[in-house]
């Protein structure tokens, strides 16, 4: 049974995000938390005499997140959904990271599956950013998917690597575990300056990934000359990818694809979901 935790501010992109995951898992014995979190600002600068007032003002917003998400219970009744599926509603009052750190350890989550505001989501004050928090904060693979993503089955799954990092296997099952479920073929792309060779810690590296996806359908793919956005966009309308799936650890790498700054140059990154693994 897989546990997967699906935070919501309720607006149409993580409406979007919900029904992303639902079809994904459709074939999947799961549990879906689906999680509001009223976050408490760092600091407010008021004294202990506005305590008793902030209860009262704490209860009346998880009185109507609570609503909220009974709604959204009933929104998720009305699209056709797997048999295979429950749904645990959970409403807190709390700091945004602190409370999905606790949730994936107590919930002992798989997947947690978020909507993102494409290019400008870590500078921005949406759930963009708050992705872009718990990316970087949270150790567990995450779903990130663009407002824009209609749902398609992931038959081609690309995933970038500099072939720097040495595998973690668990990195590496949760890659395998989503092909697999999918039938998926992988396609492990490197990109590289022109004239560039790979060195011997790469290619063992490489070596090693070849060893590890013996089992499911993989190929391996390298462009040279072109900047790491570019070659990533040509590469995915090229082949037609339907998933991105990058490690956490290569963030750098990661941010510029999905949350670029140059808003004039988005395409196919506004609708093709990403799957962050963390070692």
């Amino acid at each position: 049974m897989m546990q997967i935790l699906v935070p919501t501010d309720f607006s149409e992109n993580a409406w979007n995000a919900i029904k992303y995951g639902l079809k994904l898992f459709e074939n999947i014995d799961c549990t879906f938390y689906l999680l509001h979190i009223n976050p408490i600002p760092t600091y407010s600068g008021a004294g202990s005499s506005v305590k008793g007032s902030s209860k009262m003002v704490q209860e009346s917003v998880l009185k109507e997140s609570k609503a909220s998400l009974s709604q959204l219970l009933l929104r998720i009744e009305n699209i056709p959904s797997s048999k295979k599926h429950s749904f645990v509603t959970v409403a807190l009052h709390d700091f945004f990271v602190d409370s999905i750190k606790r949730e994936v350890e107590t919930k002992k989550i798989d997947l947690i599956i978020m909507g993102t505001k494409g290019s400008s989501g870590l500078k921005k004050v949406t759930m963009g950013s708050n992705t872009g928090d718990v990316i970087t904060k949270v150790r567990c693979p995450l779903m990130a998917v663009p407002e824009n993503t209609a749902f398609k089955k992931p038959e081609e799954i690309a995933f970038p690597t500099d072939y720097y990092l040495g595998y973690d296997l668990k990195v590496l099952d949760t890659l395998v575990d989503m092909v697999t479920m999918n039938k998926s073929v992988l396609r492990v792309l490197h990109i590289s300056k022109k004239g560039e060779e790979l060195n011997q810690e790469q290619l063992k590296n490489k070596e090693f990934l070849n060893d590890y996806l013996q089992d499911i359908e993989h190929s391996f793919h390298s462009l040279t000359g072109t900047d790491l956005e570019t070659a990533v966009q040509c590469f995915t309308e090229s082949r037609d990818i339907d998933m991105i799936a990058m490690v956490a650890k290569n963030l750098n790498f990661f941010q510029r694809i999905l949350f670029r700054p140059k808003v004039e140059q988005i395409s196919y990154h506004t609708d093709i979901p990403f799957l962050v693994l963390h070692e």
